[in-house]
């Protein structure tokens, strides 16, 4: 078989991966057009239009990490071909310290007195208890479930919400629209780990904010579309005065709809939002190519794989 590499980094990948699949011929997207034609398979982060075009007979895809929605949305993406996208491969892991981190940044108080530093005020806050902190996951998938257990394991209280019902242990859930509104009503931290759907797209608009309790807080290592942006500035209050709040206490945000981040967004400069580069959930490289290499093997054997359904988006 030959499989074609796209991705940051392509040709660590490749040769790490031509040491799994030593009968496959591994090639990156810098091989010449004649090569790329004759792929039978694609391992591809966020791939040009053309290189989904090129190839004569693709038998399958592989998708280099968890979210599927640029490579769904690409216009080069061939019908009928199936896709394959990483499990947690080590992400939920990395996403999960860092919803932790936010949530702590909030519930200890550390913007306030990152704010007071600033001032030169000295002034100590009450600690709010962290069985008083209920946390909100949105999204119950591999990585919202184990983000969702870790945060549980640390003491808060967390519901969880997803489309359809699920039961985890320790975990209170919620689903449906119903659900949805329920939730939000509940929690002092919310969690966006949903992925970029026609469902989910602005799910998080200035009805959701209003549902929330006044001065909750927003972390979103998911994906920028589920958010309605104007609506959030609104709802942090006014970006040229740092002591005066919105509804909404603060946002710590590694996803946006357009990356990297528009330097004329006012995100960058609001005294109330964090902005990181989606760093979030980096793939560890030794898991991911153990699962491409798991996957290419089965297409070439005919076996049956967890494939994606373009139609939900996931």
């Amino acid at each position: 078989m030959k499989v074609l590499v796209h991705i940051d980094d392509a040709e660590q990948w490749r040769d790490a991966l031509a040491e799994r699949l030593p009968e496959a011929e591994v090639i990156t997207s810098s091989a010449p057009a004649e090569q790329r034609r004759e792929a039978d398979y694609l391992a591809v982060w966020k791939p040009p239009e053309r290189l989904l075009r090129e190839p004569a007979a693709l038998k399958g895809i592989v998708n280099l990490g968890a979210g599927v929605d640029a490579l769904l949305n690409n216009p080069g993406l061939p019908e009928g071909v199936p896709i394959v996208k990483l499990r947690d491969a080590g992400m939920a892991a990395l996403i999960g310290d860092y919803v932790r981190y936010g949530i702590l940044h909030f519930q200890r108080d550390f913007d306030r007195y990152r704010r007071q530093q600033h001032a030169r005020e000295w002034r100590e806050h009450a600690v709010t208890e962290k069985s008083d902190w209920p946390v909100g996951v949105l999204g119950l998938g591999a990585i919202g479930t184990r983000v969702a257990a870790m945060v549980a394991a640390d003491g808060f209280p967390v519901h969880g919400w997803s489309r359809s019902p699920k039961r985890l242990d320790g975990i209170v859930c919620h689903h449906g629209e119903a659900g949805l509104d329920d939730l939000l009503g509940r929690v002092r931290t919310l969690v966006l780990l949903l992925p970029d759907t026609r469902a989910t797209r602005q799910l998080i608009d200035a009805r959701a904010l209003s549902l929330l309790p006044e001065g909750a807080s927003l972390i979103n290592p998911g994906r920028g579309t589920l958010i309605d942006e104007a609506a959030l500035l609104a709802a942090l209050g006014p970006a040229h005065d740092a002591d005066q709040a919105g509804r909404l206490r603060g946002a710590l945000l590694d996803a946006f709809p357009e990356e990297p981040l528009p330097q004329a967004s006012p995100l960058w400069a609001h005294p109330r939002v964090w902005v990181t580069p989606h760093m979030a959930g980096p793939t560890p490289l030794g898991e991911a190519l153990d699962q491409v290499a798991e996957a290419l093997r089965a297409f070439e054997a005919g076996e049956a794989l967890d494939t994606v359904d373009p139609d939900a988006g996931y």
